[in-house]
């Protein structure tokens, strides 16, 4: 269910985000599952949930960080493949996002 309210004074953004699918290990430990409703992020604390919403459509999703990147220029946010799938596309291969910590 993504009608969950935003974290008072929680982590928030906007950039564009990608998605991955390859199985490896996540820099919190364990394997990557692509069908997991996880996101790497640069810096925000593993196990922080985030409301991801695509901008041009408005579907959302709600991903656990569990994992560290993207390490492209101009994205904050990797989906996994499932999450991703979720709020776009996957000829889409990147999405405009907001994303509010829940």
């Amino acid at each position: 269910d993504t009608n969950v309210p935003a974290k008072s004074g929680g982590y928030s953004g906007s950039c564009e985000a990608s998605n991955y699918w390859d199985p490896q290990p996540v820099a919190s430990g364990g394997m990557f599952n692509p069908w997991a409703m996880t996101t790497a992020h640069k810096t925000l604390p593993f196990g922080t949930r985030l409301k991801v919403t695509n901008v041009a459509n408005g579907k959302s999703v709600i991903v656990t960080v569990n994992d560290r990147g993207p390490y492209v220029g101009g994205r904050c946010l990797d989906l996994s493949k499932g999450a991703f799938l979720k709020i776009a596309s996957e000829s889409a291969g990147v999405a405009q996002v907001t994303y509010v910590q829940v």
